[in-house]
């Protein structure tokens, strides 16, 4: 028999689960490939709209399947009007990652090939969530602040058109084309937590919706989407250069964690956090304020330095230290980093599931179903024998 390796207590890192053809993460070399495609290449070369039809299609598009691609997007921009209704019944305390995965299975509902299980359908799921989640983003965020809800503009990008909902006005061209880098930056990332909580509920035969519902799930944690809020938190709690040293300090040498340097897969910087450095750099110069750009610099420097007197090794920034800053100076609500997030990661996600669903690489599980040793109570060989409530000692 097959024996069955020992992984318990290591987070499942370094084991592997299945194949993919989809993305790839050089943790040595610090390069992230997507579809064989470097990511330096693509932030240069692409929009978002490129890069999610070539993480579902497989290949980069000729320009009249391009064309046809933006056009899909902009067609299912807007979302339905029972989603505007159910949002204005919610407390506007509700965190909008919570309403935003409450929305999906609103979206399911409306969606007339949500049972349709070929290939073909399930791309256009993929396409019906990728457009409309920014509008649910945009609209809670309004309809929170008491305003009403902006309707796509089917002239702008779906970067400028999400920044567009969210503010009612148009935003700044080279601002649009910044966030569709960071988009670009944030689409797709391998085996990570949210994208495996995904692929382990497709693995159950699941539609789609339900499996990124999960992933929106997974996605919530501060120890993953919720990093780069609380990367802008800790930004705003030190406040000044003055502070970044004994703040750093204090912080790593209690044995906590400086949030957004370190990373479970990469041993050099993160490509992301270098290309998410230079839109800091570039929207600080563009707004005349170099206040966050420098603060951040400031801190990154300072962790660097006490980490390695402390471990004797380095850390590098990860893709959520310097986006902070980055919405921060667009104008983004810190509550809705995490969900910006997610309106870029859905690509890769619904890549993810359609690959769970229907590659033919092997390995691939029928169903994820990992084991566990129990470590509870035994009395002798056989369970422990049923007291009755009367007879139970407090």
């Amino acid at each position: 028999m097959e024996q069955i390796q020992e992984t318990k207590n290591i987070g499942l890192r370094g084991v592997k689960v299945a194949d993919t053809r989809i993305s790839d993460v050089d943790g040595e070399r610090g390069n992230l490939i997507y579809r064989g495609l470097n990511i330096c290449d693509l932030v240069v070369h692409s929009t978002f709209e490129e890069v999610s039809y070539l993480l579902l299609y497989d290949h980069l598009p000729p320009a009249e399947e391009l064309k046809k691609f933006q056009s899909a997007l902009i067609f299912e921009r807007e979302i339905p009007e029972v989603v505007y209704r159910f949002m204005k019944t919610m407390p506007v305390t509700s965190h909008p990652m919570d309403i935003m995965q409450a929305a999906v299975p609103i979206l399911a509902s409306h969606d007339p090939q949500l049972h349709d299980e070929t290939r073909e359908a399930n791309f256009k799921k993929a396409i019906r969530l990728i457009a409309k989640l920014p509008a649910v983003v945009a609209a809670w965020d309004r309809i929170r602040k008491g305003k009403k809800p902006v309707h796509p503009n089917a002239e702008l990008t779906h970067a400028g058109n999400f920044l567009y909902m969210l503010s009612g006005s148009l935003p700044n061209q080279a601002t649009g084309r910044d966030f569709d880098i960071c988009l670009i930056l944030h689409a797709e990332h391998s085996f990570n937590a949210s994208t495996f909580a995904g692929r382990e509920v497709a693995s159950t035969h699941a539609h789609l919706y339900a499996s990124i519902g999960a992933a929106l799930g997974a996605l919530s944690g501060e120890l993953h989407g919720g990093a780069n809020s609380e990367v802008m938190k800790m930004l705003l709690e030190i406040g000044d250069a003055a502070r970044v040293k004994s703040w750093v300090s204090e912080r790593l040498q209690k044995g906590g964690k400086v949030m957004g340097m370190g990373h479970a897969v990469y041993h050099t910087e993160d490509p992301r956090a270098t290309i998410l450095r230079g839109i800091c750099s570039r929207l600080a110069d563009r707004l005349g304020d170099r206040k966050w750009l420098e603060l951040t610099k400031a801190v990154e420097a300072a962790t660097k330095e006490e980490f390695r007197k402390l471990k004797g090794r380095d850390i590098y920034p990860n893709v959520d230290f310097y986006s902070a800053s980055v919405y921060y100076m667009m104008g983004i609500p810190i509550d809705l980093y995490t969900p910006v997030f997610a309106i870029s990661r859905i690509s890769g996600w619904t890549a993810h599931i359609i690959e769970e669903k229907f590659a033919e690489a092997q390995p691939k599980p029928e169903l994820y179903r990992p084991d566990a040793d129990y470590v509870g109570t035994y009395c002798g060989p056989q369970a422990c024998p049923y007291i009755p409530i009367e007879e139970r000692s407090k």
